[in-house]
């Protein structure tokens, strides 16, 4: 029997029964459906709303169940509506009529909220674990290459000198933030909505805050209308696996760049690669690109969240039941893809040499060949004039600018001397860039103890 039958008669047309039909969506939050009927029960004995002999023989029903659910027992037919039926059903089974007591006082409009409040912080909690060993895998990667020297980039093109070091950092930095996002997620979504019932509360005398301390919330949610509504949440951690993917892509990204044969900075290992069906000398980046794929796919689950919710009066519509397939999707990808990421990163080989010729390659001391006449007097705006002009001159002759004759230089400006070629080898190009932030090997390496800090991190990664 349908939890909802009274006037109607709970037939539906089977095509509508198939639509209506969330079961195969919401049974992975099972083990939280009963959690939560639970303490509802034991605060319906507690407030003698039940009897205590019936609401010890109800818990003992439910916590049974949840035996079942552990050793995989847990069986229901193919026809339950939802979750809350499969477990009404299943407890009737057990004890009989009495099981349908259970549901005083309480709605499925409260109940399902619930459920997915405590589904979700076991979530997080275990999608933060997994954030900071991606966050460990960057760590570990920079804390070998403090003073792999390389080329920083913008628009793509080589711009300064930087490390391998330096840049990962800059990825481990945004991870830090998605952890910080994630905790605050779970804080504000760690309040009960139990006891709202359908949006109007209850004529029985129920303890909420009795509750709310037995599921572990940190309080109640003050209005019974916002209590069951609110899809605050979900839109909240929708957005914040939106975000930690668009990292995870955009780092994908430059792996997928710096394995190909023009860059060749690193090699991803064969678990981590494909090769192809025709061309027997690929091997392709796969995981990468898939990454950066299902990154695109945590947007789309971001943006039916927000549009679902969108044009919703209070309190509660049935569209509410597709707020989950969309965000299990998003747990189940960004947990995936985190666990790659950081199997990808401890894995890959760096090719240092590459990296090194990449960056005495792309005259990325330019800017302190500039910065070199700037401590002679010259305005910053000529100086980069100059420096342009020795720049041009070095691509016409196929050098480098540590490679360019003295000659050259003081034909261009004669406040080039001998000294110029210490200012700007790359080493002491680096080692001058101490501003906090910087890429120079000690501030990398205070970058990298902050992080360790905020990680509680002990030793090397």
């Amino acid at each position: 029997m349908k939890l909802w039958t009274g006037m109607l008669s709970g037939e539906l047309d089977q095509a509508a029964e198939d639509f209506n039909r969330s079961l195969a969506v919401d049974q992975r939050m099972a083990k939280q459906d009963i959690e939560g009927s639970i303490a509802h029960v034991k605060m319906l004995g507690k407030c003698h709303i039940l009897e205590d002999d019936e609401a010890k023989k109800i818990v003992e029903g439910l916590e049974s169940l949840v035996q079942e659910l552990e050793k995989g027992d847990l069986k229901g037919g193919a026809n339950e509506e939802d979750i809350h039926s499969l477990i009404e059903n299943l407890l009737m089974q057990k004890i009989g009529p009495l099981a349908k007591k259970m549901h005083t006082a309480r709605s499925r409009n409260d109940q399902v909220t619930t459920d997915l409040r405590l589904y979700l912080r076991e979530e997080v909690i275990e999608i933060i674990a997994l954030l900071k060993e991606y966050i460990k895998s960057l760590i570990k990667v920079a804390e070998g290459h403090v003073e792999s020297l390389m080329p920083g980039y913008t628009h793509l093109q080589a711009a300064q000198p930087v490390t391998l070091a330096h840049h990962m950092m800059a990825y481990a930095f945004m991870g830090l933030r998605d952890l910080d996002r994630l905790k605050d997620a779970k804080k504000r979504m760690n309040q009960s909505p139990l006891g709202a019932c359908a949006l109007a509360g209850t004529t029985y005398p129920i303890d909420r805050l009795y509750t709310a301390d037995l599921l572990g919330f940190d309080g109640v949610m003050d209005n019974s209308m916002d209590a069951v509504s609110d899809r605050d949440y979900v839109l909240e951690l929708q957005s914040v696996l939106a975000l930690i993917g668009v990292h995870l892509s955009r780092l994908c990204e430059e792996l997928i760049i710096w394995s190909s044969q023009p860059f060749h900075f690193i090699s991803l290992d064969d678990a981590y690669s494909t090769g192809s069906s025709i061309m027997p000398q690929k091997k392709n980046p796969d995981m990468a690109e898939l990454i950066k794929g299902k990154a695109a796919g945590l947007i789309g689950n971001m943006s039916q969240a927000y549009v679902l919710l969108k044009g919703l009066p209070l309190s509660y519509a049935k569209d509410l039941q597709e707020d989950k397939a969309s965000l299990f999707r998003s747990i189940d990808t960004i947990k995936q893809s985190l666990k790659i990421s950081a199997g990808m990163l401890t894995t890959m080989k760096v090719n240092e040499d590459r990296l090194l010729k990449a960056a005495q390659e792309g005259y990325l001391n330019a800017t302190d060949l500039a910065d070199y006449l700037v401590e002679k007097g010259v305005s910053f705006r000529d100086a980069h004039h100059l420096a342009a002009k020795v720049v041009g001159e070095c691509i016409k002759k196929d050098l480098t600018l540590d490679r360019l004759s003295i000659d050259d230089y003081q034909k261009v400006s004669p406040l080039f001397e001998e000294d110029l070629y210490q200012a700007i080898d790359l080493g002491n190009c680096l080692a001058k860039r101490t501003v906090m932030g910087g890429p120079s090997p000690k501030e990398v390496k205070r970058q990298i103890q902050v992080l360790k800090d905020r990680l509680e991190i002990k030793g090397e990664c």
